[in-house]
This record gives C-alpha cells, structure tokens and sequence, in this order.
C-alpha cells in the first residue's frame, strides 16, 4: 500500500480547513491507492472527495472535501512525485551528463528520464523506460503535453545511439499518444554524421504524421564539452554544416506549412550564431513553443527589449556597470545596449562574453557558465557600479551555480554588486535602468 507523509499543509487550502494536519500519512483517494502525484492530480481534479489519512497516533480517518474545480487541495509531501525518480536506462553517445568533470554535486549527475517530470515541468523523455501499462496510464490520464527526445526514427540508429536495445519503438509509443489525443513536443539532438542529412530528412517527414497532436520540434545541436574520454567520437558542426542543417529545415517548415498551416520544426538559435544567418522573425517562431531548447530566445529578447523601448520615456540618467554572458549572446547584447542608448546615452554598460572554460570553449551558452569562469575572467577588470548576469545561471530557487560557487562569492571577490536578470525584454531593461 502507498503511503505518503505530508509535509506542509498550505493556509486557507480546503485540506487546511478540513484539519489535516503535517505528519498525518495520505493512505487513499475515494478509497483508490495513491501511487505517486499522477493519481493525486488526477483525483484532485474533484470538486467533492474523500481523503484517507492516518493521523500520527495510528488513528485512521476519512476526511471529506469540498472544493472548487480549479481549486488545489493544498497538501505538500516530502517527495514532490510522491516516489521515486525514474532515472535513465539509456548510454547515448551524446548525453551530456556523460561528459561532466569529476567533483561536482551528486544530483548533477542523476539522469532523469521520468514521464511525469515531463508533464509536471516540461522536461524531455526518451520513452524508453516505460512499460505497457504505464503507457496506458499516461493515455487513461491524458497527460499533455508530453515532451519526447526523439532524435531519429531509424529504430535501428536509435537504437545505437542511444544505447539501448529497447529504444527502437518510438514510433509504435508516439502513435498510442496520437490515437489518445495527447499533445506532444519533439526534440533531436543532432549528431554529425548520425542522424543528419538523410536520417533528419526521415525523422522530420515521419513525425509529420502525428500533426497536429505534435506541435513542434526542436532541432539543437550536440553539446560536446572537454570531458569526453573513453566517449565515443564525435565531431562539432562546422559554418557549412549549419547553413546545410538551416536549408533542410526551412525546407521543411515550408513543406509544413503549405500542408498543415504551420511551420512545426524549428532549429534553435546556434544553429543561426554558427552559420552566421540572421535569426528569424518573431512571428515565425509560432509563440516560441521551444524557447527553453533555445529555440527563439535571442529573438524574443530582441522583440521584448524593442516593445519596452517604445513606452520608455528616456531621459539622462547615468548608469554604468558590466553584463556577463556566454559567447553566443553576447553580440546581440551588444547591439541591444545600442538601442537602449539612443534613449537613455547616459547607460554605458560593458558586454563580456566569458569563455566556457570549464566544460570547453565550443560551449557558448550563457546556462552552462560557471562562477570560476566568470570570476577569473572578471578578475582586474573595472566593471562599474555593478554586475549583471543572467538568472539562467542559477539552479531554480536558488543563489549557486553549476559549480557550486554562490552569488555572494562573486560580489565578495569581485567587490562589486551583482544583479540577477530575468530572461525577459522588461526586465532587462528595468535591470539596465536599475529600477
């Protein structure tokens, strides 16, 4: 029998009005089990239920609520899925995870490939660790949106790539989710030499087939850091491989739209930066469905950054300080502080793009950045009244980066104060204007 402990029970939350209390153990669901936080969001969908709870003394009680549709019953449980993680059973020849230094916190290790962190927080999973009946489960639940790493068709190259004799079958699980009505999103990790060329081809016209059920993909280039031994060989992408993969795509997005009046597959924004192509334009990234793989990010900073322009009123406030971000941003950063300047000429901020030192220098991304990086590299400098950075460094709801390193040690060292940024246009701005 499952059994839950409760952690918190939120204020002014119908559990709360109905005397559950911290320590009380959720036993059942209108007296069904409770396997995990599936079964719980299911059930709390209700607008009347009864909770099976035992109290701390071993006193059993059925508890019934009443609650409005949309309203959360308000309990917290010491583990958010109510079970455990499902790791990943894959060895794919391009998992990052793989590629990481000795010495770093345990959990940057764990490979997650659990369903239901897909659905509960957006995370992408290779379907390769579920059974018959957890597939039913996820189409009894309808959970959508479901976010797949797919990365090939090819049930034999999927099975290579990732390892696992088992991964061939995308195809038979994405059509169960199709028939189920369940929405879903797609990604390929591209490899050279792999999936590319005619193996993209094969991908991106099979996954047409489950339109409009799958609402997008994403195609991302492999991350390669400096720790690849004992890994398998693999090359990065050159200027001529980029504008080849950008050609298929926009082929593709062509193909899409004349057929099924979207553009579907979209390619995230190095694969722009490394062909030296101008990004696209905001409309045609849909509603940037892809935006936490990087797909549109650079754009929607630019268009956010241009519409707050529009309702600033400028004036001759003087503001100075440094703006640290990974390579790949940090020219369209640049060109950003150009416009900020013809309203506010007074705001001369200084734009260093770090190198990626600690995982190697063909990783530009700003998330991947390190405290160590951005220290030694800030070290003597005059950075200004203050220190910008970009919140995608820091682990969710928290001051660390990915090595450890807080906030307050980089004021500390640089003796200089820094200011988190939030990845939208107002708030860049507001961040710029310090207000």
């Amino acid at each position: 029998m499952h059994q839950h402990k409760i952690l918190e029970v939120l204020p002014f939350s119908p559990c709360k009005d109905a005397g559950i209390m911290p320590g009380d153990t959720l036993l059942a669901m209108d007296q069904k089990p409770v396997r995990d936080i599936l079964d719980y969001r299911f059930f709390e969908e209700c607008e009347k239920l009864t909770l099976t709870v035992e109290h701390p003394g071993g006193e059993r009680e059925d508890v019934v609520i009443e609650k409005g549709e949309d309203e959360e019953l308000g309990l917290v449980f010491a583990e958010s899925l109510m079970d455990d993680y499902q790791s990943c059973r894959n060895k794919c020849i391009f998992c990052f995870i793989d590629q990481m230094p000795p010495g770093m916190r345990r959990t940057l290790y764990f490979k997650d490939d659990d369903t239901r962190l897909s659905f509960l927080q957006g995370n992408y999973v290779t379907l390769t660790n579920l059974s018959d009946a957890e597939i039913e489960r996820i189409c009894y639940y309808k959970l959508s949106p479901m976010n797949i790493s797919v990365h090939t068709t090819n049930p034999a190259l999927r099975c290579e790539m990732l390892k696992n004799r088992f991964a061939g079958n995308v195809l038979d699980c994405l059509q169960r989710f199709f028939d189920a009505g369940i929405t879903m999103n797609g990604q390929i990790v591209l490899v050279k030499g792999k999936n590319d060329g005619e193996e993209l081809e094969r991908t991106i016209h099979d996954l047409t087939a489950f339109l409009p059920q799958m609402q997008s993909l994403s195609v991302v280039p492999v991350g390669l850091t400096k720790y690849r031994e004992g890994l398998p060989e693999i090359s990065p992408f050159s200027k001529e491989d980029a504008k080849e993969v950008l050609a298929q795509i926009h082929k593709w997005q062509g193909i899409c739209m004349q057929h099924f009046g979207t553009r579907f597959v979209f390619a995230s924004d190095e694969w722009y930066v490394l062909a030296g192509e101008a990004l696209p334009n905001g409309e045609s990234y849909e509603g940037y469905p892809q935006l936490e793989n990087g797909v549109g990010m650079l754009r929607s900073l630019q268009d956010e950054v241009h519409e707050a322009l529009l309702f600033a009123k400028g004036d001759g406030r003087v503001r100075t300080g440094t703006i640290a971000t990974g390579v790949l941003a940090a020219p369209y950063i640049r060109r950003l502080l150009l416009q900020v300047a013809e309203k506010f000429p007074g705001v001369c901020m200084e734009v260093v793009a770090i190198e990626n030192r600690f995982f190697g220098e063909t990783v530009t991304v700003s998330g991947l950045l390190t405290g160590g990086d951005i220290i030694s590299q800030l070290t003597g400098r005059a950075l200004g009244a203050r220190l910008l950075l970009p919140e995608n460094l820091l682990r969710d709801g928290e001051d660390v980066l990915l090595d450890d390193v807080t906030v307050g040690d980089i004021e500390k060292t640089l003796q200089t104060k820094v200011t988190i940024v939030q990845s939208n246009g107002q708030a860049f701005l507001n961040a710029l204007l310090d207000e």
